[in-house]
């Protein structure tokens, strides 16, 4: 069976998202070693200044120290996931970006999109916008390209371009009707299974507990 080239875009950024969190996670694992050898030494070193205290004090003021740096390792770390998480996903724009540059990769995945898209506008005239770098490509042969993309239906390409970094925008003629196949509207769909899949690579291992990015 075969999938079409949406699917195969899509399943490409999600594989593209598991390679960059596996990267990142050997990353972040380094740096919580570090930390938790950080707040050992800066323990010890404190142990030895109190060794001549009480030991009730001494105890006392250690968990104190432990809960400190728990705190403070908890809040860096959090920071550190939502960062690295970002870092995928900018990496994931810039794939996308060098896709749109990939002429003959990048078409037949721009002509599933429209096609896909067209499919859920009832409409017999359904305007597409493209942004300048595909107008400049498809302008002349636009008949020639969409022709098979929409039986029944007339494709016609606007002559405005569109601000984004790949696929388009389709809606009837009235503009009422709305279906957004840029790659930003689609990863936006996609954002939450991306998070998902980016998180659990890169902290599948990690103690449970929440995390916060505020």
């Amino acid at each position: 069976m075969t999938t079409s080239p949406a699917a195969d875009l899509e399943a490409s950024l999600i594989a593209r998202a598991e390679m960059l969190a596996q990267e990142f996670r050997s990353s972040a694992a380094t740096r919580r070693q570090e930390i938790l050898a950080e707040a050992s030494e800066r323990l010890q070193l404190r142990e030895e200044r109190e060794v001549l205290a009480a030991r009730t004090a001494a105890d006392k003021l250690q968990r104190q120290q432990v809960q400190s740096a728990e705190i403070r390792l908890a809040g860096e770390s959090d920071r550190l996931r939502w960062t690295l998480v970002q870092s995928v996903l900018t990496q994931l724009d810039e794939a996308m970006a060098e896709l749109a540059n990939d002429e003959a990769r990048y078409l037949p995945i721009l002509a599933g999109f429209i096609a896909s898209g067209a499919a859920a506008i009832e409409a017999s005239t359904i305007v597409v916008e493209l942004n300048a770098q595909d107008l400049a490509r498809l302008n002349n042969r636009w008949e020639t390209f969409s022709k098979d993309l929409a039986p029944g239906m007339t494709l016609q390409l606007s002559p405005h371009p569109l601000h984004c970094a790949g696929g388009a925008l389709l809606h009837d003629s009235d503009n009422r009707v709305r279906v957004d196949q840029t790659f930003e509207g689609r990863k936006q769909r996609m954002s939450q299974t991306l998070v998902q899949v980016v998180m659990e690579r890169l902290f599948s291992s990690a103690p449970a507990g929440a995390t916060s990015h505020g």
